[in-house]
């Protein structure tokens, strides 16, 4: 028993660790894709992030030998992919031509609720009314911004596509999470280049230009986004994803609004009003409240726990 302990101690640390990192890396995504789509056409510009980014990934997974995912692992992967990084991140880039990098973070703040909602509905995990009440909390929070938006006259589809977003990386999570599991760095480079697929697809489809950038920036924004925020974070979160619930996993989209928002208004990217604060802070606590909060559980009188919600009330 003394020579267990130290190894669930060290696979806790690491995957603690490698949660934490995700998050502050991921924190600038949503900035560098703001920078790629000033300069380039939004569905093109999440090519040049996935292709390369799986190309890579392929080149780490042939020096090291890995085994590509087969049959249901394969399926998955591929499945994991589209959604993930074809429908979610080709919304994403769409909508951060008009929206602000830290506001589209807070929509897919919403991601937890709906992971868990979507984990219900798979029966990966149980339903809980807790998280029903934070979904109706998460909702006047959107609603308090959009109405701001409207006021301002800014258009919906962006904000609605974020939404869309946020219920494409809950499916896709859920999902993987379902498929028997692969390496995470094999299912990630089946995974973005799945998503490079439908993405250049869109891009032929809208009949975008496909020029290479001319600006540092847009260079420099592609480089990280192609290295740490495609096949880091993403290769960490699988990792974090074989050792957490999905629902538990997805709780990282909740810590990314705060390292945006605070990069975005240093730079200059984001403006912060009052509605937008308020806002956010509601879809947080209904976060909070239908995916993060664990109550006590009932206790009879002799502080035995109670097993039914019925025996509670």
């Amino acid at each position: 028993m003394q020579t267990q302990t130290p190894i669930r101690s060290s696979k806790d640390f690491l995957t603690y660790a490698a949660f934490i990192t995700a998050v502050i890396l991921g924190g600038f995504n949503s900035i560098s894709i703001h920078f790629v789509v000033q300069e380039l056409p939004p569905f093109w510009g999440a090519t040049l992030r996935f292709a390369p980014a799986s190309a890579l990934l392929f080149l780490i997974v042939l020096v090291r030998r890995l085994p590509l995912p087969k049959g249901r692992a394969l399926l998955g992967a591929v499945i994991f992919g589209v959604l993930q990084f074809g429908v979610a991140f080709g919304l994403m880039f769409w909508s951060l031509q008009t929206i602000s990098p830290g506001f589209s973070q807070v929509l897919l703040a919403l991601s937890p609720l709906l992971t868990l909602l979507f984990a219900v509905l798979h029966r990966q995990e149980t339903f809980r009314w807790q998280a029903l009440g934070g979904s109706l909390l998460a909702l006047g929070g959107i609603a308090l911004i959009f109405a701001d938006h409207l006021s301002i006259k800014v258009s919906v589809l962006p904000l609605v596509a974020i939404i869309l977003a946020a219920a494409s990386f809950a499916e896709s999570t859920v999902i993987v999470k379902g498929f028997p599991k692969s390496h995470p760095i094999t299912t990630n480079a089946v995974g973005m280049a799945a998503g490079a697929v439908v993405v250049f697809g869109l891009s032929w489809f809208w009949q975008e230009p496909h020029p290479l950038p001319s600006l540092p920036i847009t260079w420099l924004s592609i480089a990280y986004l192609v290295i740490f925020g495609s096949s880091i974070v993403f290769t960490l979160m699988l990792f974090v994803l074989k050792r957490w619930t999905a629902s538990a996993t997805s709780y990282a989209l909740v810590l990314l609004p705060f390292i945006t928002i605070l990069v975005s208004s240093l730079i200059g990217e984001e403006t912060l009003t009052p509605a937008f604060l308020v806002g956010g802070a509601v879809i947080l606590l209904g976060v909070y409240i239908g995916a993060l909060h664990k109550p006590k559980p009932c206790k009879d009188q002799e502080g035995l726990p109670l097993r039914t919600q019925a025996e509670c009330e």
